[in-house]
């Protein structure tokens, strides 16, 4: 697959010249919903003969649009992610478009020369509710008037799992609720998190418990508070262990939030090591423990439930 990284105004020699089916959305989170747009554009573009293309953004609209910083955005893909997601999809080209306030500006026109056709673009397949402007003046319905005939205009209807629309905002909610089956469904892969290993105070190896401290990005978006079992990624080998986010409020109030893994059946010393972790399965909520006997006990009793969840 190749990666195209554009900013308004674009060089047009970055374009290749090949003709292609052209998906449209941002894509966060990559789940069913998502998968089924970018599914309708693959037949598309294999009954044309044409190259598979989708344009997404490097942050969200929302940004931009609703002036929120960017470090308070969280997204359930990061831009690698994403990136690994649509090539498993058998995307061609991703369009990677810098969502500035330039960018921002285009009348929906504009949008559609510089961005469909000016990319060679012989259809443009997209959700339902995919916006390119002020949804009064730029919906999916609006479209044939600026397409003006150019290109073929293919919308993906509303994709739904138990009556219910399947977007990233539900599987934000279920991730909330500690359903992190659910999440898996509407996902259609476990929800995972990348970050880095790095020192912490070391009380879990007091307590015969030795964690692997993950430092995540402050734009990942965490499933809630609690305890889970987990698979983690290490080199290219997943092992099987219980994942905590939380404060570790038996020692202490105000603690910061903390991501942790404590891997089954692992000695290794990891420190720096870039990791992912597979958020499978919510065990409990954070407890604050009278003391480290009891927190002991209970965590002997996650090993052996998250050893039985493998089982």
């Amino acid at each position: 697959m190749k990666i195209i990284s554009i900013r308004h105004p674009y060089d047009p020699t970055q374009i290749p010249t090949d003709d292609v089916v052209m998906v449209l959305g941002f894509f966060d989170g990559v789940h069913q919903g998502h998968r089924r747009v970018i599914e309708a554009g693959k037949r598309l573009a294999k009954e044309k003969g044409l190259k598979l293309a989708v344009m997404t953004f490097n942050q969200h609209p929302s940004i931009v649009f609703q002036k929120i910083e960017p470090k308070a955005m969280k997204y359930l893909t990061s831009l690698k992610q994403k990136e690994d997601r649509m090539a498993e999809l058998g995307v061609d080209i991703l369009y990677v478009i810098d969502f500035t306030s330039d960018f921002a500006k285009l009348p929906p026109q504009e949008f559609v020369d510089q961005y469909i056709v000016d990319l060679h673009s012989k259809a443009a397949v997209s959700g339902f509710d995919y916006t390119y402007g002020p949804r009064d003046i730029a919906d999916v319905a609006h479209f044939p008037e600026y397409a003006q005939g150019r290109f073929e205009i293919v919308t993906v209807q509303k994709e739904e799992m138990d009556g219910e629309k399947i977007s990233s905002t539900r599987i934000r909610e279920m991730m909330d609720s500690g359903d992190m089956e659910e999440a898996t469904e509407l996902l259609g892969y476990v929800y995972e998190t990348e970050g880095t290993v790095v020192h912490g105070d070391a009380r879990g190896r007091e307590l015969g418990f030795p964690t692997a401290n993950i430092r995540v990005k402050s734009t990942v978006r965490l499933p809630r508070i609690g305890v889970y079992v987990v698979q983690i990624k290490i080199g290219e080998t997943w092992y099987v262990g219980m994942g905590s986010i939380g404060h570790n409020d038996t020692f202490g109030e105000g603690r910061e939030l903390t991501v942790e893994v404590y891997i089954l059946d692992f000695k290794k010393d990891i420190y720096g090591e870039q990791v992912v972790v597979r958020w499978n399965h919510y065990l409990r909520d954070q407890v604050k423990f009278e003391g480290a006997e009891k927190l002991i006990e209970q965590l002997k009793q996650d090993e052996r439930d998250t050893a039985a969840y493998f089982k």
